[in-house]
């Protein structure tokens, strides 16, 4: 599975973004799908997953109330919303695959087979 995470850029602090994994020519409902992001020097840190059905979802603390995981029905496409951003949200984000039907709390980058390339969010005060 090829993913492809888009719609980083650049954004004032408490602003929004909207990020996108998708897979190239396949639908992704088959797999829980996690967000995580990096900064250089530290460790790619767990954002939030989803679970097959898009039932259940979770998020790391410092983004719960302000950031939404959610797929489309479609199963095209798994989105983070992220709002009221502020400067340590600044990272590169990557989505993540891995073929199962139900996610955990701060899952770990070991538990995910496929990796998207990454999508830069800055954040500017």
């Amino acid at each position: 599975v090829q993913l492809q995470a888009s719609g980083g850029g650049s954004v004032q602090a408490g602003g929004s973004r909207r990020l996108a994994c998708a897979a190239s020519g396949r639908t992704i409902n088959s797999y829980v799908i996690g967000w995580f992001r990096q900064v250089p020097g530290k460790e790619r840190e767990f954002v939030a997953a989803i679970d097959r059905s898009g039932g259940s979802t979770y998020y790391t603390d410092s983004v719960k109330g302000r950031f939404t995981i959610s797929r489309d029905r479609a199963g095209n496409a798994v989105y983070l919303q992220m709002n009221s951003l502020n400067a340590e949200d600044t990272a590169v984000y990557y989505c993540a695959a891995r073929l199962a039907t139900t996610a955990q709390p701060n899952m770990a980058v070991s538990q995910f087979t496929y990796w998207g390339q990454g999508t830069q969010v800055t954040v500017s005060s």
